[in-house]
C-alpha cells in the first residue's frame, strides 16, 4: 500500500486555510482523499469509527507535512455528526467542506439480502447523507458537501436505488441553497493510494474555491484496474 509520504506533493497550497472533514477517512477511498486534501494545504478532520486507525492515519498525514486531526464518530447517527461538527468548530473555528463516504457495500447476493442488511446499507449511505446535508443547512450555511457513492461495478440490485437516492439529493440540493456534488468511482477502493488517486483528484477538484459555483454535479470516475496477483505471489505471502 502506498503511503501519503510516498506520493508527490501538489504544487502549492491550493486549499490553504480550508478546513475539510472526511468521513470513513481511516480506510479505502477515505485515506486517498484525505491525503490529497492535506497535500493541497487543507486542514483535514479524519472521521471514522476506529480510534486507533484514525490516529494512525492522522499521524501519517502530519509526518508528510499536512495538518490532520482524528475524531471518532458514527455519522449515520445525527447526534454523533453534530458532536463532531461542534468539536471541529471549537478547534478550527470554521468548517468549509465535507467529503462523505456513502459507499458501504455488502457481499450478500441480492436475493439473500436480509432486511437488517438492507437497512444498514440504507442508513450508512442514504440516511447519513441526507442527515449531514440537513445539519449543514441548519448549522453551517455556506459549507459544501461532496458525496462518494457506491461504485459503478458493484453487483446486486440493491446498489441502484441507493445511487438513485443520492443522485436525487444532489440534483435538487440547490432548492435548499446547498452546494452538494456526487462522485461515483468505477470500482471499489484498491487500498492503494496511487491506484485510487483519480477519485481523490476528482474530489480535490470539487473542493477548489474556483469551482464554488458548481453544484448538482454527478461525476463518474474511471479508475485503473487493480492488478491481479499471480499464484506464486499469493503463495509467497
Amino acid at each position: 500500500m502506498a503511503h501519503a509520504s510516498a506520493l508527490p506533493p501538489a504544487p502549492g497550497p491550493l486549499l490553504g486555510g480550508q478546513v475539510i472533514a472526511v468521513t470513513g477517512a481511516d480506510q479505502g477511498y477515505g485515506r486517498a482523499i484525505s491525503a490529497a486534501l492535506a497535500r493541497a494545504g487543507a486542514s483535514v478532520v479524519l472521521i471514522g469509527g476506529n480510534s486507533e486507525t484514525l490516529a494512525g492515519a492522522a499521524s501519517a498525514l502530519e509526518l508528510a507535512g499536512g495538518t490532520a486531526i482524528p475524531i471518532k464518530a458514527d455519522v449515520s447517527v445525527p447526534l454523533d455528526w453534530i458532536s463532531a461538527q461542534t468539536r471541529i468548530l471549537e478547534i478550527f473555528g470554521a468548517l468549509h467542506g465535507i467529503v462523505h463516504l456513502a459507499d458501504k457495500r455488502t457481499h450478500t447476493n441480492f436475493t439473500l439480502l436480509s432486511e437488517n442488511e438492507w437497512m444498514d446499507l440504507f442508513s450508512c449511505n442514504v440516511k447519513s447523507s441526507v442527515a449531514i446535508a440537513q445539519i449543514v443547512r441548519r448549522r453551517q450555511t455556506g459549507a459544501w458537501l461532496t458525496l462518494v457513492g457506491p461504485h459503478l461495478d458493484e453487483p446486486g440490485l440493491q446498489a441502484h436505488p441507493q445511487r438513485g437516492a443520492l443522485r436525487g439529493l444532489v440534483e435538487h440540493a440547490h432548492d435548499e441553497d446547498l452546494r452538494v456534488n456526487l462522485v461515483l468511482p468505477s470500482r471499489a477502493s484498491s487500498g492503494d493510494e496511487a491506484l485510487d488517486r483519480p477519485l481523490a483528484d476528482a474530489v480535490l477538484a470539487l473542493a477548489m474555491p474556483s469551482l464554488r459555483h458548481l453544484r448538482g454535479a454527478v461525476l463518474e470516475v474511471p479508475l485503473p484496474p487493480v492488478p491481479k496477483l499471480r499464484v506464486t505471489e499469493v503463495n509467497s505471502r
